[in-house]
């Protein structure tokens, strides 16, 4: 029997695609269930990190007083009043703070587009004595906190006379002070090709028009990276407005949101979740409609 089995092909060719079709099928079984237990624990883990933003929109709908009675998500007694009571809670309607931050982050975003786009080409493209030292330099910067430099900036805009207005969150925009962004930018344009500008140079053009025509269009990724980036921090900053804001006519929404809490009276939860999500609804958008860019600009400057 034993040497019909070896000696027959046919019935060893069979043998051999049965074998081969049971190992095929406990690959398949163990490769579903091996993704099956992946995806269950990675949407477990995502429910977890998302659950406070969730558990903020569900309040943000509840009545006052039964806030922080429930830890779940069920929404039992639904209403609006929180934003209509939030938005007209403080000296002045929600929208007025909104306006605020939106003139902040618009200066802020021209500012770091504008400077840092010129630092970097400098860096990037032009020889200059020092410029190693230079940007060795600008790079430690990185590694300094704002705690740092927040006392001598602010006794140098009180001693000016600019505290209570919004030129200390916007003017050292226009200076390139954000060295990270300088980096990108830099790193971005040396994967462009030199070739590009020994072309426009032999065609008559200077560093500007470089510059201008060739470097700008090209640089769009990273510069959506540094328009998304600077929204969001800009957005969300609360100490530096903190800091140099006094009126509250002046105040930017995360300055505004701190206003519903009251240490010595009763704090208006309700309204405060709920115009923190009118708060958070700019910063979702920005991010959703420009993840791309923001993805592309950070994966073809090299930075992990």
């Amino acid at each position: 029997m034993t040497e019909t089995l070896t000696t027959n092909p046919r019935e060893q060719a069979s043998t051999f695609e049965a074998a081969h079709a049971a190992a095929h099928r406990r690959y398949l079984v163990r490769s579903r269930i091996r993704s099956t237990i992946k995806h269950t624990l990675l949407i477990a883990v995502g429910l977890l990190m998302i659950y406070p933003l969730l558990w903020l929109i569900v309040s943000s709908f509840r009545p006052n007083n039964l806030i922080f009675r429930s830890p779940g998500l069920w929404l039992t007694h639904p209403t609006i009043d929180n934003y209509i009571r939030g938005w007209n809670a403080l000296s002045s309607p929600f929208g007025h703070y909104l306006i605020n931050s939106a003139i902040v982050v618009i200066g802020a975003i021209l500012g770091n587009v504008m400077s840092c786009a010129l630092a970097a080409y400098a860096f990037a493209r032009l020889k200059f004595r020092g410029r190693t030292l230079w940007f060795a330099i600008m790079l430690m910067t990185l590694m300094l906190p704002i705690h740092v430099v927040i006392v001598p900036q602010y006794i140098i805009f009180n001693n000016i006379g600019w505290v209570n207005t919004f030129i200390p969150l916007i003017l050292p925009k226009f200076l390139a002070t954000d060295a990270f962004f300088v980096f990108l930018m830099v790193q971005f344009i040396r994967g462009i090709p030199r070739e590009l500008d020994e072309a426009a140079r032999l065609d008559g053009c200077g560093h500007w028009r470089i510059f201008s025509r060739i470097m700008l269009p090209l640089m769009v990724p990273a510069i959506a990276t540094t328009v998304i980036f600077t929204f969001i921090w800009t957005w969300n900053d609360f100490f530096g407005a903190l800091i140099y804001l006094t009126s509250p006519d002046k105040y930017t929404s995360p300055v505004a949101l701190s206003q519903f809490l009251d240490a010595t009276s009763g704090s208006d939860w309700g309204g405060m979740f709920s115009m923190s999500i009118l708060t958070l609804i700019p910063v979702f958008l920005i991010f959703l409609f420009g993840q791309k860019y923001l993805i592309r600009g950070i994966s073809t400057t090299g930075i992990k």
